[in-house]
């Protein structure tokens, strides 16, 4: 039998250990995950609201029908922002909201874009366009130009020049595994620029009108997984003379307006949300100075702190993923504890080149930043 001092021991303990797990629940979260990332906190109130009921319709934006008068006005608001976003004309692209992930355009891109017997040209940059190379070469002759994979895709190829037959150039413009980022869009003469932008779309401005193509995966700057934007030049599209599966053909989804087969409902109205909040903060001049800051504040720190070293390129390193490792490899277990304490997640390096890596999307604020670094800068006073 248990004693009443002992056991009224036992129950302050437990109550200890009880508030310790609420107040550990309670601390706030600094997310540094590749993705699924974070979304701004207005997003995610929005987004709950609407699944509890969409526009006081007494239903959920899950159950609503994707051909309701409320659901093409998100469809069409969606649409619109990509484009005010972008500063590009409706009569030129057309916005494209699919499923399948960016990995599904690896394919999709040359199957529309590239004859048989036709060449496009590609930038290696990491494992992402690896995979978009390995997809091409089933539809027509790729021709690598340059890649940095002779240094382990720590940086940016550049004095490359294109082939006169390219039908189009692929690049990939920021890396999430090795955190390599393009800082200025190659010239690509008369061949169409064909990007994939799933991690850096939106997150500073650019001449998007010099692109041909470009797509993204939502679920780093703009909403949760299930729906990829697509904004493709209109006059690109119809000129293959292969026959297209109809929903792998850029066409079908034109004239539908995206709608041929039901959408992705929740992703593509969270999406509009997303857009509508990088609107209101001042559009992408200001995500550019928001996302600047951020990776300036990381960056300096890393350079002057002795226990830890960047992976990527100096002049090359992405503001969206920055990659770091341990001087003294030993204490990486240390360190990730060190962060978890602080309320820092998501900081382990891709599976396949370890180390860490801090993603730095849109919505993350300077706060969570400065966070990660007083932990690296108390981590390396206790261990340097």
């Amino acid at each position: 039998m248990i004693s009443f001092p002992l056991f009224l021991h036992l129950t302050h303990l437990s109550t200890l250990v009880y508030i310790f797990h609420i107040k550990q629940s309670e601390m706030k979260k600094h997310n540094f995950s590749a993705g699924p990332a974070i979304l701004p906190q207005e997003v995610f109130a929005q987004a709950a609201s609407a699944i509890r009921d969409f526009e006081g319709m007494g239903l959920s934006i899950l159950e609503i029908s994707h051909r309701s008068k409320e659901f093409t006005a998100v469809m069409e608001e969606a649409q619109a922002l990509v484009l005010e976003l972008a500063n590009l004309d409706a009569d030129d692209y057309a916005v494209l909201f699919l499923g399948g992930g960016a990995s599904s355009q690896f394919f999709m891109v040359p199957m529309n874009l590239m004859d048989e017997g036709q060449s496009a040209a590609y930038i290696n940059t990491g494992a992402w366009a690896t995979k978009a190379i390995k997809e091409a070469k089933l539809f027509g002759h790729v021709s690598v130009v340059a890649s940095s994979e002779d240094d382990a895709f720590t940086y940016i190829p550049k004095g490359w020049s294109v082939p006169t037959d390219a039908r189009y150039v692929h690049i990939t413009t920021n890396n999430t595994i090795r955190g390599t980022q393009y800082h200025a869009l190659p010239d690509t003469g008369d061949a169409p620029l064909v990007a994939d932008m799933s991690s850096d779309i939106f997150s500073r401005p650019l001449d998007f009108s010099r692109f041909g193509l470009f797509y993204a995966g939502a679920q780093k700057n703009l909403g949760p997984a299930g729906v990829t934007l697509v904004v493709v030049r209109k006059d690109l599209v119809g000129q293959v003379r292969r026959q297209l599966p109809t929903m792998l053909n850029y066409q079908t989804h034109i004239d539908k307006g995206s709608m041929f087969n039901t959408p992705p409902v929740f992703p593509i109205y969270t999406l509009m949300l997303t857009l509508r909040w990088i609107k209101s903060q001042g559009g992408l001049t200001a995500m550019e100075v928001r996302n600047r800051e951020k990776a300036t504040l990381f960056y300096s720190e890393l350079d002057r702190n002795p226990l830890f070293r960047g992976t990527a390129v100096a002049e090359d390193r992405s503001w969206m993923n920055a990659t770091f490792v341990l001087e003294r490899p030993e204490l990486e277990q240390a360190f990730l504890q060190a962060c978890e304490a602080a309320g820092c997640v998501g900081l382990k390096g891709h599976r396949s080149v370890g180390g860490f890596r801090a993603s730095m999307y849109n919505a993350m604020e300077l706060e969570s930043v400065q966070t990660l670094v007083d932990v690296m800068r108390d981590f390396a006073e206790k261990h340097a």
